[in-house]
């Protein structure tokens, strides 16, 4: 069963709000995906290593599986490409929690086009079709998603650096994550 890249998004979601409990419908409403998609993400998720079920209706993420899966497999699995300026959702270094610790000109930082963003740069492909709307409606999700096209997109400093910030967030206890917010 081949992962893709909805797949990472379900499980950045469930990661960013650890003591949450989802239903499928819940999680789908929150990425604008249907029930039915979810279930389909969170089976491959359990099949790749990367989510246990432990119960039926349950599961969660493996938050070890999943951060080496995050730092070392994803810029070559779904790598991200770069397009021309546009306006957007501020990502990689041009979203927290990097923005101001990576030096940028105005708008050379990278942007999910979409029509309620209030940046303007050069675009970068989301990981899935529906990150940049599911991302503004979770912050929490969104510096994760952020963190994750820098370590998909970015040069050797902006990937460092949100290595160890993702490291950060998937490695904490689930009440200091739901803490940082």
């Amino acid at each position: 069963m081949e992962l893709k890249p909805q797949d990472l998004l379900v499980l950045l979601k469930v990661a960013a709000h650890p003591p949450q409990r989802w239903t499928y419908a819940s999680l789908g409403e929150a990425l604008s995906m249907s029930a039915s998609e979810v279930h389909a993400c969170v089976r491959r998720a359990v099949a790749s290593g990367l989510a246990v079920a432990p119960a039926r209706g349950e599961w969660s993420p493996v938050r070890p599986n999943l951060l080496e899966f995050v730092l070392h497999g994803v810029r070559y699995v779904w790598p991200a490409t770069l397009g021309p300026v546009k306006r957007g959702v501020p990502t990689s270094y041009g979203a927290e929690p990097l923005v101001g610790k990576i030096t940028a000109a105005p708008g050379d930082t990278p942007v999910w086009a979409h029509p309620a963003g209030g940046a303007k740069g050069p675009t970068l492909s989301p990981l899935y079709r529906t990150a940049p709307h599911a991302a503004l409606a979770d912050p929490a999700l969104h510096r994760l998603l952020a963190l994750l096209d820098a370590l998909r997109a970015g040069r050797a400093r902006e990937r460092t650096l949100a290595a160890q910030f993702m490291q950060a967030a998937l490695t904490a206890e689930p009440e200091e994550a739901d803490a940082r917010g």
